[in-house]
């Protein structure tokens, strides 16, 4: 497995700590390109770097992202709903700190192709970078929450977008769904949406089930769904990244 290095730096008077994972060989053409993996709501933890590093087996250079600043990890959920609404009651500031980790990432990949993928409040993030017009070519966002907190005028997105859902997750509801392919289809943005049946929140994870068990929460891991969807997000990336080995 590729290993994955601490990448520090500053932004608004807040230290970052986020993790580096780089292809063993670097491609003959150049760097690689990159893509930042955009943590849940707990914050930068084992699952995200996990991600990073099976990215970089791949050829990527991966960055998963401290999204709460100081390497901070929550502790509990009721920890992890605090962090996640101090995000989401300023998708400026967050707008902010993905710009500040694409800066950082720069030098270890190439700028001209970045794509990004999130879990949940990290798909959320992610697809708001997308409606920002960030230079992000590719974006999949798993068990994400669609709520658009911009509505991109057409030719404002630069990426393609993937979507990856359990049709029952309470999180993300028929209408919300609906609104965002809505939202996607008048800003021309090419889109894939996958919605797993019988499939609940984090499916991607397989500490869901425990999380589910000790906070009563909906939570519940499937590994069809896991599996499927990472191939679909892998292919979207290979498609419009071009990395220097091709995706397994």
């Amino acid at each position: 497995m590729a290993d994955s290095d601490l990448l520090v730096y500053s932004h608004a008077g807040v230290t970052y700590r986020d993790r580096l994972a780089l292809p063993a060989v670097s491609p003959a053409a150049g760097r690689p390109a990159g893509v930042l993996v955009l943590p849940e709501w707990w914050g930068l933890n084992a699952f995200a770097i996990e991600r990073a590093r099976r990215l970089a087996e791949l050829g990527f250079a991966a960055l998963a992202v401290d999204i709460h600043g100081e390497g901070r990890v929550a502790a509990d959920a009721a920890e992890a709903g605090v962090l996640k609404d101090r995000i989401l009651d300023d998708m400026d500031a967050a707008e902010g700190r993905l710009r500040a980790a694409l800066d950082a990432f720069a030098p270890h990949a190439d700028p001209a192709r970045m794509g990004a993928i999130g879990y949940c409040l990290g798909g959320a993030l992610a697809l708001h970078g997308a409606r920002r017009g960030l230079p992000l070519h590719a974006v999949a966002s798993f068990h994400g929450v669609l709520d658009s907190h911009h509505r991109p005028k057409r030719g404002e997105v630069q990426a393609q977008v993937a979507i990856f859902n359990g049709a029952d997750d309470p999180l993300v509801s028929p209408a919300s769904l609906a609104s965002f392919e809505a939202e996607m289809r008048e800003a021309g943005v090419a889109c894939e949406i996958v919605s797993y049946p019988g499939v609940r929140h984090t499916f991607t994870d397989p500490q869901a089930d425990e999380w589910a068990r000790r906070y009563g929460l909906p939570l519940g891991y499937d590994r069809h769904a896991d599996e499927d969807s990472w191939r679909r997000a892998m292919a979207l990336l290979a498609r419009t990244l071009q990395p220097s080995r091709s995706p397994q």
